[in-house]
């Protein structure tokens, strides 16, 4: 066989080997890469824009599912009531009864922070019909009778204001009174040296005998186990924390049927009374300047229209017993708002506003950001990869480049062998017309 012939099959079958794998292969390397390119393209984008989407939604059912544990947390007190009602009427059984109703909470003690179990009380307490204490066990201690009051005056109340008895004495059998969240304000300067808001709800029940009226049944719901369901809680996080910041802008709150702020993780926002037992002024459009420099920044959703007037709507929404969205501005950020009612009702708290409603918001620009930050990695791996995945290709056909020069060899020389030498000579194709 003539070299030039061997030469020519050699190509020939190259070719076959060339368009049977490099070709595919090229295409298969393209697509590859083509493709995981426009899916780091995609996944970019629905984390900047279906992520936002996806976290409203997600937020809000989580507003409306803390509100109605708040509720079921509630309606929980005042079945205790309701219980305290028939308990005998002696210290030792109050006591017990306080001992035995305790709920998990974080605190921090000796600088760490750990989780105790901590009575759901902090008082409890009979009183005759008259308004005087007959039991009354604060801290889990009995109250010796020289240091019980007369509670009919609120001046001898805990915090010298407290109608809870005049409230109580009116309503029927079964019928309760709950209290405002009830504690001394805490200002920014007492909260930056790690001052917290203390204080607590009371909810207070008629008692009758034969012969009408007997008195009043109370307790004193802690208020840390009130505060932790949104104290604790991150929006767009699954996991709790000790305590939420309110420089990060993704935190939760609660706020009361008036409107009043009674969770906060800045506490210098909440409502509290001052020492004399009146009620702390609110942030408004004529005082916002004032309060601010003396960091006595007191909330009530209903004054802050000055600022955006869809913070106004949510607590208009809010105490029509509605669940929402909506975005506002305060202190020039734009927030994000989910807001829930919390459904818990009393014959001081009617429908449809009922106890009050809890807020979860974050911060529209830090959370876009942390969304374009995320978008960036999802961005660089997918490059990383592509390059990856073409270099490893890229590989693969120099390999099998080699390789199909050494199978297209081994195939010339089987068929060059399987024709005896001389056999290749001239073919006359002329002998068969003679």
């Amino acid at each position: 066989m003539s070299e030039t012939r061997k030469d020519k099959r050699f190509f020939n079958i190259g070719g076959v080997f060339f368009l049977l794998i490099v070709i595919p292969l090229s295409l298969m390397a393209f697509l590859i890469a083509n493709g995981m390119f426009k899916l780091g393209v995609t996944v970019k984008e629905k984390t900047v824009n279906v992520l936002d989407q996806k976290s409203q939604e997600d937020i809000k059912a989580r507003a409306v599912n803390t509100a109605n544990e708040i509720a079921k947390f509630l309606m929980e007190s005042k079945k205790d009531l309701q219980v305290a009602t028939i308990l005998p009427s002696t210290e030792t059984v109050f006591k017990q009864f306080i001992a035995e109703n305790k709920k998990p909470a974080w605190v921090k003690k000796d600088g760490k922070v750990q989780q105790v179990l901590i009575p759901l009380y902090s008082e409890m307490a009979l009183i005759d019909k008259n308004g005087n204490e007959q039991i009354k066990i604060v801290d889990g201690q009995a109250v010796p009778a020289d240091k019980r009051v007369n509670v009919s005056n609120p001046a001898n109340t805990t915090y010298k204001t407290e109608d809870y008895f005049a409230k109580a004495k009116n309503l029927n059998k079964g019928e309760i009174y709950v209290s405002p969240v009830t504690g001394y304000y805490v200002d920014k300067a007492a909260f930056d040296q790690g001052k917290r808001f203390s204080g607590y709800i009371r909810f207070a029940t008629p008692i009758f005998s034969k012969d009408g009226f007997a008195g009043v049944i109370t307790l004193a719901l802690d208020y840390r186990h009130l505060a932790e369901f949104t104290d604790q809680l991150v929006p767009t996080q699954a996991e709790k924390v000790y305590e939420t910041e309110a420089a990060t802008g993704n935190y939760a709150y609660m706020v009361d049927n008036r409107g009043f702020v009674i969770s906060h993780p800045a506490d210098y926002h909440i409502v509290g009374l001052t020492e004399q037992g009146t009620t702390v002024p609110t942030l408004s459009a004529d005082n916002a300047k004032d309060l601010a420099k003396k960091g006595a920044e007191a909330l009530n959703m209903f004054q802050l229209g000055f600022m955006d007037h869809n913070i106004f709507n949510i607590a208009k929404e809010a105490v029509t017993g509605k669940s929402g969205i909506l975005m506002y501005k305060y202190g020039g950020l734009t927030k994000f708002v989910a807001y829930a009612p919390v459904k818990f009702y009393a014959s001081n708290l009617p429908e449809p506003a009922g106890f009050g409603w809890v807020g979860l918001g974050l911060d529209v620009e830090k959370y876009n950001q942390e969304a374009a930050k995320v978008a960036k990695e999802i961005e660089k791996e997918a490059k990383a990869w592509t390059a990856t995945v073409i270099f490893i290709l890229i590989a693969s056909m120099i390999i099998l480049f080699f390789i199909m020069l050494l199978l297209v060899r081994g195939i010339t020389r089987s068929l060059q062998a399987e024709v005896p030498r001389g056999s290749e000579g001239p073919f006359d194709d002329d002998d068969d017309d003679k």
